[in-house]
């Protein structure tokens, strides 16, 4: 009798819903980033499927079409819901009558998020009601004023509120979709998939937008060496007057100029760093709790856990059973931010 064979598992499906006028760069990264995520047997881990309201041409915002070949029928299949950004409809003052229906048909269980100002055809659906979300800052005032039940946040790169998310601008979205892959398959996979993506593989969420700051004039002095040092050191532990004193700055000048080039204070960088680090750790070695703090620069087990669980919501020791240890050893690369 020949043997029966085994069904593979269904991978997660992601659809994308693009509606009239749908940012192409914003609809091509959500296919990029899930698209080459990969396990460590080289199988693909998301089917990524764009759909529409109804199958054909759909118009961007650029001087091209996309022909769209699934309808509404797959938004009732996945697992994620990505809404893109359309300037055609949340740039203005534009009831979107379809969208709300749509998204109506999602599964309870799945997960949904948006791009940009994808958040407005989340909230005109009722999605985002007393929930935390943001937007790109360009469009927080109308947003706020449109949906004055959701507890808007237009000073953070993406949110997360249960099964909920939302992102600002169009770089965001990036991270954002980063952080769904590294909730589902830790960081090893989503730091390959930035990788392969040339990105930065992790900001957190609650780091700010940048909002119409001016470019500042050059100068002969930055951060950049101190933090490349500080890689290096991150076991050791770094002060403000160490990070200052190795780029030979004051502490006041270093404080003002990593904030203007990084985005966020060097004690949050830093954190960030170390945290990346343990992650790290816990995925791809077994060494103890206590030994990947040290060498993460928390110098204490409780410190790591404490922080862990504040960054993750779950301790080190929970991390490491879902997620490691993983497969061979694997860089950590500095998280600089970009301008969303």
């Amino acid at each position: 009798m020949p043997a029966r064979r085994t069904r593979a598992p269904r991978r997660h499906l992601v659809a994308v819903l693009v509606r009239d006028g749908v940012m192409p760069l914003e609809l091509g990264a959500v296919h990029q980033l899930f698209g080459v995520a990969r396990d460590a047997g080289g199988e693909r881990l998301y089917d990524v499927r764009t759909c529409a309201a109804a199958t054909g041409p759909v118009r961007t915002d650029a001087d091209f079409t996309i022909d769209v070949p699934h309808g509404p029928g797959v938004l009732a299949l996945a697992d994620t819901v990505v809404v893109p950004a359309s300037h055609a409809l949340d740039d203005v003052d534009e009831d979107d009558a379809v969208t709300p229906g749509l998204l109506a048909t999602v599964r309870p269980d799945a997960r949904v998020a948006s791009i940009c100002t994808g958040a407005f055809a989340l909230a005109r659906a009722g999605l985002l009601d007393g929930r935390r979300a943001t937007t790109h800052w360009l469009s927080a005032d109308r947003f706020r004023q449109a949906f004055p039940r959701v507890d808007l946040h237009p000073d953070v790169l993406f949110t997360e509120d249960g099964r909920v998310f939302t992102s600002a601008g169009e770089a965001a979205g990036i991270d954002l979709c980063l952080h769904l892959i590294r909730s589902d398959h830790g960081a090893v996979v989503a730091n390959d998939v930035a990788r392969r993506s040339v990105v930065p593989p992790f900001r957190d969420g609650g780091q700010a937008q940048y909002v119409d700051a001016p470019v500042p004039e050059p100068t002969g002095g930055h951060t950049g060496p101190a933090r490349a040092w500080a890689l290096e050191h991150l076991d050791d532990p770094l002060s403000l007057d160490d990070l200052a004193r190795h780029a030979s700055m004051s502490t006041r000048t270093f404080t003002r100029r990593f904030r203007r080039e990084v985005g966020v204070s060097p004690g949050a960088w830093l954190l960030q760093q170390r945290l990346l680090r343990a992650r790290d750790l816990l995925e791809r070695t077994d060494l103890p709790v206590d030994v990947v703090a040290r060498r993460a620069g928390f110098g204490t087990g409780a410190s790591l856990r404490q922080h862990f669980a504040r960054a993750l919501g779950v301790p080190p020791a929970a991390y490491r059973a879902t997620f490691g240890p993983g497969p061979g050893p694997q860089n950590v690369t500095e998280v600089v931010p970009r301008v969303p």
